[in-house]
């Protein structure tokens, strides 16, 4: 084994800690550098991290020692952080979604290739063996050809829980933005890259109050629909159809559900990267646990990054920047179908990435 990966973490909020958790003692990776808009928090992390030191952004990435640039930004940050990364020749790995505009993330992926660098964006969630799983179904043809699919994600809002939901329900934010990535990832895993899409959307109030934290009680301004709808045409032609919700309580529909001809799979919430992948045979009386045949076993958050190390030129990262590039056409494209109602054809394409053999965790964590 070589020295390890050297990484620079830019953007150290909530979701910082399930990266740091995973990445810190993997001796794959290094991290090296901590930057934060908050110098003290960025202080107080690098000192639970032995070799890490806390700098600000422009040093992180004026050092060349550090070869990936683990970008953790709030979403409207993300295409400046990771174009300045790139221009300093460093790879990037980006919390989704790639950028909030298809513009920018187009600008990512392209500025990447001119400069040989390498771009892997999360979700990699579906790395896991929920995810991986039902691929594995799918392919080994346990429910013939798959036909159609359904991706639900009901919530009745994250300022119930996040103390500054604010950019959640700015331009940029919304349910799809925000959650769609790991439906929509899941399902090109699952079915394939998607050719064209329809939508809709609407927004149930204005405003939002803040349930939680010192800014609990708070009105903060709604100006993104906040519940979309849509269509997806897969290019094998299937048919997916997909709610994003932050305008309800509760629902019974399985995250995803994929149809074919000799079955149908439920399919665990792709936000997570285990669960029970259930199969309901034509034919049968039941539905039968399937147990784990595919993906990295009790993963978490910074697999893609690892993977994408691992990767070295020798296949492209299963958490790509060319996926994470499809998944935000097809987030904009609905949205774009839903103010002009009109079908959407996308310009993007992409293959289907490699599948993960089942790889127990003291393998992937060696």
């Amino acid at each position: 084994m070589g020295d390890p990966h050297r990484v620079g973490v830019v953007g150290l909020g909530v979701i910082s800690r399930a990266y740091l958790d995973t990445l810190a003692d993997h001796p794959a990776v290094r991290i090296a550098a901590l930057a934060d808009l908050d110098d003290a928090r960025s202080a107080a992390v690098a000192a639970t991290i032995p070799g890490a030191e806390a700098m600000s952004v422009e040093r992180l990435l004026a050092r060349p020692d550090v070869q990936t640039v683990l970008n953790l930004t709030i979403p409207a940050a993300h295409a400046d952080i990771s174009l300045a990364a790139i221009g300093a020749g460093k790879n990037v790995y980006v919390e989704k979604p790639l950028a909030v505009t298809f513009p920018d993330g187009r600008s990512i992926i392209d500025r990447a290739a001119a400069a040989d660098v390498r771009v892997g964006c999360a979700p990699d969630t579906v790395l896991g063996t929920g995810t991986q799983t039902a691929r594995a179904a799918i392919d080994g043809g346990l429910i013939g050809r798959p036909m159609s699919a359904s991706a639900v994600m009901i919530t009745a809002g994250h300022e119930r829980w996040h103390p500054d939901p604010d950019f959640y329900y700015a331009p940029g934010g919304g349910p799809l933005l925000d959650m769609g990535p790991y439906y929509i990832s899941a399902l090109i895993h699952l079915l394939g890259p998607v050719r064209a899409v329809v939508g809709a959307a609407s927004r149930l109030r204005d405003e939002r109050v803040i349930g939680s934290g010192p800014r609990a009680g708070q009105r903060i301004p709604v100006e993104v629909d906040t519940h979309v709808t849509g269509v997806l045409e897969h290019a094998n032609g299937a048919l997916s159809t997909i709610t994003t919700s932050f305008d309800g309580v509760a629902t019974t529909a399985a995250p995803i559900e994929v149809r074919g001809e000799t079955g149908t799979l439920a399919v665990p919430d792709p936000n997570y990267f285990d669960g029970e992948v259930r199969l309901f045979a034509l034919g049968g009386t039941e539905w039968r646990v399937l147990e784990p045949r595919a993906g990295y076993a009790e993963s978490s958050r910074g697999i893609g990054l690892i993977d994408l190390v691992r990767a070295d030129g020798q296949r492209p990262a299963r958490a790509g920047g060319d996926v994470a590039l499809h998944v935000l056409e097809t987030m904009t494209a609905l949205l774009r179908s839903a103010a002009e109602r009109q079908r959407i054809e996308l310009t993007t394409m992409v293959e289907r990435p490699a599948p993960v053999p089942l790889t127990p965790v003291q393998d992937w964590k060696a």
